[in-house]
């Protein structure tokens, strides 16, 4: 069982490339052009996993570990991790797709964030990571916190969702730059046609809803997860420690090859070198993103994503802490250079740093 963590990983990663699936530039987005096109997907993702999940616990097939709430911890590294991906120009997913697809930036900053993870979680930086998570209180969930059924948080997130799902689409779609079709019927949909952020966010729903009962059949309770497979993977090539891996780790190592396979087939395979201001933003991005979601005890996929679905406190301070740290970074790094006329950092629709503008084509059909 432990190999259909790979084979989710890798089909993930097909669709986090396929359909720009960042959550750095959803979370932008809301700050710089107050647009919701990509938060609203994001929910959508998470409502999805949330009603599927939540029916699979009540029929007890699966039995998710849920973390008690470290509130210092959560919130600083949440914080950090916020600056850290605006920095590294993509989340935790962006940086491993963008790194499948041939940007070199997000290898700088992929390779150390997995490496200061790994120091936060196991090694030298173990201590610090401890002392801001060791003021846990009891609380895991918030509706066992309420003392209300789990239906209660989970329809009012529906009926959020719900509504900005219309409110979306009672909007005009953006236009695209038309090509000629080079392929037709499934292969145009999957290779060519750009992915709907909304179709993107059901398909990321789906998959995350199936990882929990497949690796919990691996010995793994709990759903999809990057930072912790990724410390481990940085344990087994420096310590040898192969006892690390799990179906988290297979997952993980799923994601690249995905990404590249979606990337070279739909022609968007290419390397690119980033200047010199880009590197160094990749590298203190990828310090920051190892080092917060350490702390926090998870990134944009373990706590926004999964967590959230679990309505435990964890996730949900995660979130809004990484909003926050996204806005903070996004005023200070792309507004402040605006104002004072410096070029700013191009960024991609799904929130990767470029040093070109973003041009979205769509071929024909």
């Amino acid at each position: 069982m432990l190999l259909t963590g790979l084979a989710v990983g890798v089909v993930l990663g097909f669709v986090f490339q396929r359909g720009r699936f960042c959550v750095t530039g959803a979370f932008r987005d809301v700050w710089l052009s107050r647009s919701l096109r990509w938060l609203t997907a994001f929910l959508v993702a998470v409502t999805i996993q949330a009603v599927i999940v939540n029916v699979l616990i009540g029929a007890d097939i699966i039995h998710p570990e849920i973390p008690k709430l470290a509130l210092l911890g959560v919130a600083a590294g949440s914080f950090l991790f916020g600056i850290g991906i605006v920095l590294a120009g993509g989340c935790a997913t962006g940086t491993y797709y963008r790194s499948g697809e041939g940007l070199i930036g997000s290898w700088i900053a992929l390779g150390l964030y997995a490496f200061t993870a790994s120091v936060m979680k196991f090694g030298a930086g173990q201590q610090i990571t401890d002392s801001l998570r060791d003021t846990s209180t009891q609380a895991t969930t918030i509706h066992g916190t309420l003392g209300v059924p789990v239906w209660v948080p989970l329809g009012l997130l529906s009926i959020v969702t719900i509504a900005l799902v219309a409110r979306q689409l009672s909007r005009p779609a953006p236009s695209f730059v038309g090509l000629p079709a080079k392929r037709t019927g499934l292969a145009h949909l999957l290779l060519e046609k750009p992915w709907a952020p909304l179709a993107t966010a059901v398909v990321v729903g789906l998959i995350a809803a199936a990882a929990f009962p497949l690796s919990e059949a691996a010995g793994r309770p709990g759903g999809l997860g990057i930072t912790t497979p990724s410390a481990k993977i940085v344990q087994m090539l420096t310590a040898g420690d192969v006892s690390t891996l799990d179906w988290g780790v297979l997952f993980v190592l799923g994601l690249i090859p995905g990404s590249y396979i979606a990337a070279k087939a739909s022609g968007e395979f290419r390397l690119r070198a980033p200047d010199a201001r880009t590197a160094v933003r990749a590298v203190i991005g990828g310090v920051l993103m190892g080092a917060g979601a350490a702390i926090a005890g998870g990134c944009t996929i373990g706590n926004s994503l999964v967590e959230t679905a679990l309505f435990s406190w964890q996730g949900w301070i995660a979130f809004m802490f990484t909003f926050l740290g996204v806005g903070a970074a996004s005023r200070l790094f792309i507004v402040t250079h605006r104002r004072v006329g410096a070029e700013p950092v191009r960024l991609q629709a799904d929130g990767a740093a470029s040093d070109k503008p973003a041009v979205t084509l769509e071929r024909i059909s």
